[in-house]
C-alpha cells in the first residue's frame, strides 16, 4: 500500500515537473516570437527614420555657411524637383541667419513650364527679401529648358565647360493611332459637348485647325520663357538667331553667349566667391512613406488618366 502511495506521489511530481517545463518552453517561445517581431519592426523602422531625417542635421548648422538646394530630375508637380519641394528648401535656406549665400545646384533636363515659372518668380521675390544674400546657380551635368528658365532668375550662373545648357523652347508630343486602328478594325467613338473638346485626340484623324491652335499655345508659352530669360540675364545675353530656337550648348559656348557667367563647382563658389566653404544642404527630403504614396499616385495617373502635357524641354 505504501509502495502504491509512493509511486503515486512520484508520478504526480513527475507530471508537475513535466507541465512546468512545458509551460516554461511555451513562455520562452512566446518571448522568442515577441523579440523576433520587435527586431523585424526595428529593421523596418530604422531606414524610415534615417530616410525621413535626411538633411535634418543640415537644417541646424553651426556657424556661418553657404546654403545649397538641389534642383535635380524632371520638373513636375509630383517630383522632387517640384516647386513645392524646391521653394521650401529655398525659403529655409535664406531664413537661416547663419546662411550667407544660396547655391541652387541644377541638374535637370526640364519639365513643366508652370512649375518653372513658380520657382523663377519665387527666386526673384526671395532675392528682394534678402538683398544681402546672393543667390547663385551651379549647373552640373545638364540644365536645359525649364531648368534654365528657373536659374535665369539667379544673380549669377556657373557651370562646367562640358555642361549642357540652354534648350530654350517648348514641345508637346504624342502618338496617332488612326492607321493602326483601321487595320485592326477598331472604330473610335468620341462624344463631346463643345466642338473642340476632342481636339488632338490620338485616336481620331488630326485636324489642321487643332494643330494650328496647339502651335499658337506653344508660341505663347515660348514667349513667356524668352521674356523671363531676358529679364533675368539682362544685357549679359549676346543674342544669336539660334539662342531661343531650342538648341543647347556646352558650358564653354554658353559662356560666350552669356547664358552663364563663369566656370565653377559648388565648392569653388562657396569657397572663393561666398567666402564660406562650409556647405549646408537644405534640400527637403521626402520620407519613405511619402515616396511610396507619390509613386502609387503617379502610377494611377499614368495608367488610368489621359495625359496631354505641355513640356519645356
Amino acid at each position: 500500500m505504501n509502495e502504491e502511495k509512493n509511486e503515486g506521489w512520484e508520478r504526480d511530481l513527475v507530471n508537475k515537473l513535466a507541465f512546468s517545463a512545458i509551460s516554461e518552453q511555451r513562455k520562452a517561445r512566446r518571448w522568442g516570437i515577441f523579440f523576433k517581431i520587435a527586431f523585424l519592426l526595428y529593421l523596418i523602422t530604422l531606414p524610415i527614420i534615417f530616410i525621413s531625417g535626411e538633411g535634418v542635421s543640415s537644417s541646424l548648422p553651426v556657424g556661418e555657411h553657404t546654403a545649397l538646394v538641389n534642383l535635380s530630375g524632371i520638373i513636375t508637380s509630383d517630383s522632387d524637383a517640384s516647386a513645392d519641394v524646391v521653394v521650401a528648401g529655398l525659403r529655409d535656406a535664406l531664413e537661416n541667419k547663419n546662411s550667407k549665400a544660396l547655391i541652387i545646384r541644377a541638374n535637370s533636363p526640364g519639365g513643366s513650364p508652370v512649375q518653372a515659372d513658380y520657382m523663377y518668380n519665387e527666386i526673384l521675390r526671395l532675392r528682394k527679401k534678402y538683398p544681402n544674400k546672393p543667390v547663385y546657380a551651379v549647373v552640373t551635368d545638364v540644365c536645359a529648358s525649364a531648368c534654365y528658365y528657373i536659374i535665369s532668375a539667379t544673380e549669377k550662373i556657373y557651370a562646367n565647360k562640358a555642361s549642357i545648357v540652354g534648350s530654350i523652347g517648348v514641345l508637346s508630343n504624342g502618338f496617332g493611332f488612326v492607321g493602326s486602328m483601321k487595320k485592326l478594325g477598331i472604330e473610335r467613338r468620341l462624344y463631346t459637348a463643345g466642338k473642340n473638346k476632342g481636339a488632338l485626340d490620338p485616336f481620331s484623324p488630326e485636324k489642321p485647325e487643332d494643330v494650328a491652335h496647339m502651335k499658337d499655345l506653344m508660341s505663347d508659352v515660348h514667349q513667356i520663357f524668352i521674356d523671363s530669360v531676358k529679364k533675368g540675364r539682362g544685357d549679359r545675353l549676346k543674342e544669336t538667331p539660334d539662342m531661343f530656337s531650342g538648341l543647347f550648348w556646352s558650358g564653354s559656348k554658353a559662356k560666350e553667349m552669356g547664358l552663364i557667367d563663369d566656370f565653377a563647382s559648388s565648392g569653388k563658389v562657396a569657397r572663393d566667391i561666398v567666402g564660406k566653404k562650409e556647405i549646408v544642404d537644405y534640400t527637403p527630403r521626402k520620407n519613405l512613406l511619402d515616396k511610396l504614396v507619390d509613386r502609387l499616385g503617379a502610377s494611377i495617373a499614368t495608367n488610368i488618366l489621359p495625359s496631354n502635357k505641355l513640356i519645356i524641354r
